[in-house]
């Protein structure tokens, strides 16, 4: 069931509420809000991407196009605030670093003006380590996919 808040709203984190859950910062947090969690199962992260962005400076100024590790870098963070989300006290000492990123599909640009929605679904969870599918989709379109893992390292061994 989708978290609810205390009107009965879906409930929606906005950038203070993410900045909490995960330690990533400008320029490098790459969503914008997230909404439709439902815990130990999923979530829906978005990102309005605008021309501001750092990376279309050079990526490529006549053209622009987000990165697509940059796509995959959202679903992560996205995914990271599903675990911190859960259980509040995992994101006060550890960070979350990629394991392996298996079947990553690019279908379509994301350019300036797109808003990118992010499905993360948990798929398994032993102990710190975590795997999950993510999908971006423009416009209700299909644009990115992957299979990820993630594992949570406390900060002071991944010195």
């Amino acid at each position: 069931m989708v978290l609810r808040d205390d009107k009965g709203e879906i409930l929606t984190l906005l950038h203070n509420d993410i900045i909490k859950l995960i330690p990533h910062r400008h320029p490098f947090l790459l969503i914008d809000k997230v909404t439709d969690i439902i815990i130990n199962q999923s979530i829906t992260g978005i990102k309005a991407v605008t021309y501001n962005e750092p990376y279309f400076l050079g990526h490529f100024p006549e053209h622009p196009v987000m990165p697509g590790v940059l796509i995959l870098e959202s679903m992560a963070q996205t995914a990271a605030c599903l675990v911190s989300y859960e259980d509040f006290s995992l994101s006060l000492n550890n960070l979350v670093f990629f394991t392996g990123i298996e079947k990553a599909k690019f279908r379509k640009p994301v350019t300036p003006g797109h808003e990118l929605f992010l499905r993360i679904n948990l798929i398994s969870r032993k102990r710190t380590l975590y795997k999950f599918n993510g999908e971006a989709f423009v416009q209700n379109q299909l644009v990115a996919s992957s299979d990820f893992s993630a594992m949570l390292v406390n900060q002071e061994k991944a010195k």
